[in-house]
Parts: structure tokens; sequence; C-alpha cells
């Protein structure tokens, strides 16, 4: 049914919109399903989705630019929901050493491991971290990513962890993807904290976190609750300081261990919980009850040869909302295709392609807070989308490797 129009859109007895988009079959995505609008047409007005609906019941609008498409599909712009691609560095010598046998401690014993990129992080400039950033983001946006998620973390200190933020929110002023910050200085332990995590606690709240706010850096405040890293305790410390400061939260939980963060990030109305492997039915009922989503990250799966895999028939049964990201890091997911997390969600977590399709949209705006504006094909929403010369959305998680041809539209206009 065509959405209604209102009176004010009217130009010389004609409805008047910037640009017409049809020829196409549309993968609304709406409701997590694919909900295909077939041979669609799309009116955009001021970078917004102004009618959606089948060709035939296109109004008479009156435009200077129509674009026919000619056949394939059209899905909503990707969100990538959850990344770290601003970091100093590269650890592919590490990755090179593992494969050769050399273990994780001996690499850590040697400065290596997440050590190496929090040095590498603190000695670069802004303008290197940008320039490095920038690099990675590339690949992902020419696969149709439309928005996604930057998380700081590998500074460890005010000072870098404000850098990093400062990079991030140049990103998304520089380059044309919606970009949200998330601080995640509760990432690790410093090397100068060792043994006193509480300090360092300490100095994000008390210190880190309102300058954050002051400077306006973060969309949202992230920690890593983990053996290796911080207690639920203290993670609730730093999420009861970001609602105070009126910051959303989200966690990684349960990647390596069931400690129930994903439990307390419900509890905390969190916007995701993310990893997941270990997570529990307590968990997923807890989740499901708080409209919090779970972000899953199968590139970080496979390339730590995990074998314990996310709950994914329990969040199915419960009617938690599953989102899939690249998680693009230096240590391990060095992934920069959300393309292929696609496929590796189906072979690996054994997704359906239509719950893997909604998770890089649908899911993952709502991962982000950002499902009232983004995510779906629908009237009232950015005017983010990406035509595919594909026959089915299924060919998306089918092929392997490649940027498969696409022309992206980033609010209303045709990216180069």
């Amino acid at each position: 049914m065509a959405a209604p129009l209102h009176s004010e859109s009217s130009f010389e007895g004609k409805i008047h919109c910037d640009s017409l988009w049809f020829g196409a079959d549309l993968v609304t995505l709406r409701d997590g399903r694919y909900n295909i609008i077939e041979n669609g047409a799309m009116a955009v007005k001021d970078g917004k989705i102004l009618w959606i609906g089948p060709l035939s019941e296109c109004p008479d609008f009156s435009t200077g630019q129509r674009t026919d498409f000619g056949g394939g599909i059209v899905t909503p712009g990707f969100i990538d929901c959850h990344t770290h691609l601003v970091f100093g560095g590269d650890r592919s010598a590490e990755f090179e050493q593992r494969l050769n046998g050399v273990s994780y401690a001996d690499i850590a014993a040697q400065g290596g491991g997440i050590l190496s990129t929090v040095n590498a992080t603190r000695s670069a400039t802004h303008q290197q971290l940008l320039e490095q950033a920038e690099f990675r983001l590339r690949p992902l946006l020419a696969e149709g990513v439309t928005c996604i998620e930057i998380k700081s973390g590998y500074g460890l200190s005010e000072e870098s962890e404000l850098k990093m933020l400062r990079v991030i929110r140049q990103l998304g002023a520089t380059q044309p993807v919606e970009v949200t910050s998330t601080c995640l200085a509760a990432h690790a332990v410093p090397p100068e904290y060792k043994g006193k995590a509480d300090d360092y606690i300490d100095l994000i709240c008390e210190s880190l976190l309102p300058k954050v706010v002051e400077e306006g850096l973060a969309d949202a405040v992230d920690a890593f609750c983990e053996h290796l890293a911080f207690s639920p305790d203290q993670v609730e410390r730093v999420f009861n300081k970001a609602t105070a400061l009126g910051l959303p939260v989200k966690l990684h939980a349960e990647q390596l261990s069931s400690l129930h963060g994903s439990t307390l990030a419900a509890r905390h109305h969190a916007l995701s919980a993310d990893h997941l492997e270990y997570a529990t039915e307590t968990d997923a009922q807890a989740m499901a009850a708080s409209g919090t989503v779970a972000v899953l990250l199968p590139g970080a799966f496979y390339l730590l040869r995990e074998t314990q895999c996310p709950p994914v028939e329990l969040f199915r049964r419960y009617g938690v909302p599953m989102a899939l990201a690249s998680d693009a890091n230096p240590g391990t997911s060095p992934a920069l295709s959300l393309r292929l997390m696609l496929n590796m969600a189906c072979t690996l977590f054994r997704m359906t392609p239509e719950e893997a399709l909604a998770g890089i949209t649908c899911y993952g705006a709502k991962a982000l807070g950002l499902q009232d504006t983004h995510g779906t094909l629908e009237a009232n929403k950015v005017a983010d989308f990406v035509h595919w010369p594909l026959a089915r959305p299924a060919e998306l998680v089918y092929w392997l490797g490649g940027q498969l041809p696409c022309t992206v539209v980033y609010r209303g206009e045709i990216r180069l």
C-alpha cells in the first residue's frame, strides 16, 4: 500500500521530490524480513524517503532526476555496528608467528598482543591515525556500508583515548558515511595499571567520561567484561557513570567465558551485547526482555578458531534481535568485508540468509539506537540504499570474495 502523502509536498499541482528511483525489486528488510516490493519505486526528498511502493502505484511526481535501475535488487545501506577501525600499526607479523607455532603467551612476552597496538596507537599522531583508518574504511564503503560504528579502546590513557575519539569524529565529518562513536576505554587494563584495575576504572569514571561528554566525542560507552579484562562489578561502575552522563551503553560479553555480562547489559537496557559465544538461556531471556540486540561477530570466531558458537537458536526462541558486524580490529578480526561476514554467519553460526541480511540492516541499526531513521527502506527514513545487479538477496550471502558491482546512494545522492 502506498504511503500517504501530505499536501505540503505538492508543487504546481504535482508532488515534488528531489529524485525518483525505480526499475528494481526493493528488499525493504522491514520487520527483519525481506519484505520485497517487486518492481518498486522510491521518491526521495531532503535526503529521506518520501514515498515507497510498487511502481504501478507511484504518484505523478515532479522531479528533475529519474533513475531507472533496469533490474536487480535494492537493499538498505549496510550498517557495520561494531568496529575498531582506528588504531596504530598492525599485527600481521604476530598473525604469521601464531601460524608458525609461536604461542600467544610468547608473543605477549615479546611485547606483542594488544600491548603492541596500544603502544603504536599512543605514538601515532592524529593525522596518522586518520589516514590509516581511512585506508581501512574504503573497502567497507565500496561494499555498500553507509553507516558504521567505530570504537576507541587502544589508547588506554586519557590523552590517547580522547585522541582516538577525535579521529572518529573527524571521519564522520569528512567521509560519506554515517559514523557513530563509542568510548571503549574499558577495553583492557593499561600496562601502567597492572594489578590496579580499579584505579583505572576510577580514571574512566571520574575524569575521562566527563571530558568525553563535554566535547561531545561519543554516542555510547562500551566495555569488555571478561576474566582477562574487567569484572561485572567494574563494568557496572562504568555503566552507572555513563548512564548518569546521558550516554547509552554496550558490552563485549561472553566471548571467552560465561560471566553473565549480557544479563548485566540487559539490566542497564544496553543497546547491544556483542560476541556472546558463551551466553546462556538466562542471558537470552534477559536480553529479550530489555530489547538488547545480540551482535554476532563471526570474523573473530573464525580467526581465533573457536568451537563454541553463539546460541543462535536461543536468540530465535526468545525473539532476541541478531545483528552482525565485521569487528574490524588488528588482533582478532582484521576483516574489511562486511559481506563476507554474511556468509560466515550462515556457514559458521547457521543463520539464514534473511537473518544475516537483517543483521547488517534492520538490526544493525537497532544495535546503534538508529532504528527510527536507518536500516530499512520505509517512508521518512534516511535515503541510504544500494542497488545490486543480482536476481535475489541470497546472492549477497552466496558469493565469496571480490567486490560485487553496486551503486551506493547515501542520503539521497549517488556516492562516488
